[in-house]
């Protein structure tokens, strides 16, 4: 075997440690019966080449001839290539036959929500591929991909799915993805001397408050219990439900054009006021509860997906297979009359937020504190930063065209990370919803997320807007 021992990235190690241990499920829904004959052949001879991390181990031992994660005579962890039985990574789940896409449908939110808290055995790679055969009302079949968030982020795990796929109207036209950079930061820059000064300033405002906030956040100062978030110790051990609710691209963009905003903004704007009215409509005294949203954003400068191999060239620092993502923290705007503001404060604090050096101090600060510390207590303090916000939300761009995985179209798509996680494809955003059992009425919180979406559309558009 190849020999392959790579170092273990510091955010890697941290979800990897005793207090962080996240896992990223994908989910393919197939607009025809899945065959599965040759699904051991595709993972050999297409899944496992992507990257070596998906035929290495993990495991803190001291030996180095065995184990995927290792540490080393520092004390520094490792990833080490191994022979991969991928019987042991494919799963079939077995359900009564003929029954009704309800039944179906019910049993494989169960099934996601099992997975989702089950931890990966210790003596093989971090990855998992479920095969859920049975009609659900959205599809005739899903193929559920779930991996340890150490193998990369959403950038990289979504570009390993696509390296998988084929666009299904002719498979030698390679698939389309949209620009990651908008159109004014690509043309931008013409401002005035005293504009840049200006902007310069503020800059640096926000990044003492930024910072100085993040420090509080992470520390003392936590969200509001309210009906998003129960505040309890061990919450992210619980089991959750996972649903999901599909958007119009052309509609919200739409909304962007009227309102002279991002995309990212109308989304941030859609989820704010659907959690606002979900307070409201379970706790009318708890409908203005202080409440934070952790925003993921990828620091990749790039405009879009690269290919595998790139992304796994080691000189290519931009767009390096692996973990780079920073959080923003976002305060929930309180519950006006106008629907329209919770986009406009979105924007408003996002795009201040961009204009803060407050993301590299917060980097600056963990990488010292794991070069002090260790990454154990580097990772209590993320993990405290988890704790004391309300949710966390993120998106992921999807492709344009319908893509087929083995001849098989893929319908729709949606991925599950901590929160709120949102996926663009064939002109739809797919949000799934990650909700705490015995918190959240699921089904009451997918409805105000439709009912603000609905409501934000309508005033938009409306002549008055």
């Amino acid at each position: 075997m190849e020999e392959y021992s790579e170092p273990v990235s510091p955010t890697g190690q941290y979800f990897t440690s005793s207090v962080i241990s996240v896992s990223v499920i994908g989910v393919l829904e197939s607009e025809i019966p899945i065959d599965n004959s040759n699904s051991l052949s595709l993972l050999k001879d297409v899944f496992l080449p992507i990257n070596p991390r998906f035929s290495s181990l993990m495991v803190l031992s001291l030996s180095l001839s065995f184990y995927l994660m290792v540490k080393d005579r520092n004390g520094k962890k490792h990833w080490k290539k191994v022979d991969v039985k991928l019987e042991d990574h494919l799963q079939f789940p077995k359900l009564p036959e003929g029954k009704t896409p309800e039944f179906y449908d019910d049993c494989l939110r169960d099934y996601l929500s099992r997975i989702s808290m089950e931890e990966f055995p210790q003596s093989r790679p971090l990855w998992e591929v479920h095969v859920f055969q049975y009609p659900t009302k959205n599809a005739m079949g899903n193929v559920i991909f779930k991996l340890h968030h150490s193998l990369g982020d959403g950038f990289s795990l979504m570009g390993a799915l696509l390296s998988c796929m084929e666009r299904a109207d002719d498979p030698r036209i390679p698939l389309t993805l949209p620009s990651m950079i908008p159109a004014g930061r690509i043309n931008g820059g013409d401002h005035s001397f005293c504009q840049r000064i200006s902007k310069n300033f503020s800059g640096i405002v926000n990044t003492v408050v930024d910072f100085g906030w993040s420090l509080l956040k992470s520390s003392v100062l936590e969200d509001h219990k309210s009906p998003v978030r129960s505040g309890e110790e061990g919450v992210e051990f619980r089991p959750i439900t996972i649903t999901t609710l599909t958007f119009s691209l052309d509609q919200i963009r739409q909304i962007k054009a009227s309102l002279h905003v991002s995309i990212n903004d109308v989304v941030c704007g859609v989820v704010f006021l659907g959690i606002r009215l979900y307070m409201q409509a379970m706790k009318q005294d708890l409908t203005d509860a202080k409440s934070t949203a952790l925003v993921l954003l990828n620091t990749r400068n790039i405009r879009t997906y690269k290919t595998i191999s790139e992304m796994v060239e080691p000189d290519d620092d931009e767009s390096t297979w692996g973990n780079r993502f920073a959080f923003l923290h976002v305060p929930l705007p309180k519950m006006t009359a106008d629907p329209l503001n919770f986009v406009h404060k979105a924007n408003k604090l996002i795009r201040r937020k961009k204009n803060s050096a407050a993301l590299v101090l917060t980097g600056k600060l963990l990488d010292a504190l794991r070069k002090l510390r260790g990454p154990e207590v580097t990772a209590k303090y993320i993990h405290s930063t988890l704790k004391n916000t309300s949710m966390t939300v993120s998106n992921i761009m999807g492709p344009v065209e319908r893509m087929a995985l083995s001849n098989h179209p893929v319908k729709g798509l949606y991925f599950m990370n901590l929160t709120i996680t949102m996926v663009s494809y064939m002109g739809k955003l797919r949000i799934a919803l990650g909700t705490e059992n015995g918190l959240i009425d699921s089904p009451k919180f997918k409805s105000c997320l439709q009912n603000a979406f609905d409501t934000i559309l309508k005033s938009a558009i409306s002549p008055t807007a």
